[in-house]
């Protein structure tokens, strides 16, 4: 593995990513969204997860984020996001998915019969504000480039929306502070 791919700065700022295999568009709606939401704010509140700015599309998301346990916190997010993914196309007998779940199953895997999230988080230390405004600038236009929308601040499941329809926020955001 690539050093950049590491977590060298326990202290640090990182730009991590995870897709779910094979690129499955799987959050295709409301439900599944909420499952990450709800995972990410629990870390939040339990796991001492810091988020900057985040972007869930539908087969990947990206955070910018920070935790003094962040490679044991992300481990734990998509274990626990990868049940209830299972859980959720199970209880709507989706089995095409589950199908896809389980043939891009790694070999070494014997503890599941599928596999939901493609192995790591790939995180990038942020070495600056500018390589910070870079990273969120990129997360906020991901839906933009896709065509999902025109604007940023209308993909409801980023940070640069990030309120519901009653305007609450969907996840707390922690703050930047520099010295």
């Amino acid at each position: 593995m690539k050093s950049r791919y590491k977590v060298v700065d326990p202290e640090g700022i990182y730009f991590a990513s995870s897709t779910i295999v094979e690129w499955i568009p799987v959050f295709i709606s409301e439900s599944l969204f909420d499952i990450i939401i709800d995972s990410l704010n629990f870390c939040q509140k339990e796991k001492d997860l810091k988020i900057y700015a985040y972007v869930i599309m539908p087969e990947h998301l990206h955070l910018i984020v920070s935790s003094c346990k962040l490679i044991e916190t992300m481990k734990s997010f998509k274990r626990h996001t990868a049940k209830a993914i299972v859980e959720y196309y199970k209880s709507i007998k989706k089995d095409w998915i589950l199908n896809q779940f389980n043939f891009y199953k790694k070999r070494n895997k014997i503890e599941s019969d599928y596999q939901v999230w493609q192995e790591g988080f790939h995180p990038q230390l942020m070495n600056s504000i500018d390589m910070i405004d870079q990273k969120m600038q990129y997360i906020h236009l991901n839906p933009v480039r896709k065509g999902f929308v025109n604007n940023p601040e209308d993909w409801k499941y980023s940070s640069a929306c990030n309120v519901d329809f009653d305007g609450n926020e969907i996840i707390k955001l922690d703050n930047l502070d520099f010295v």
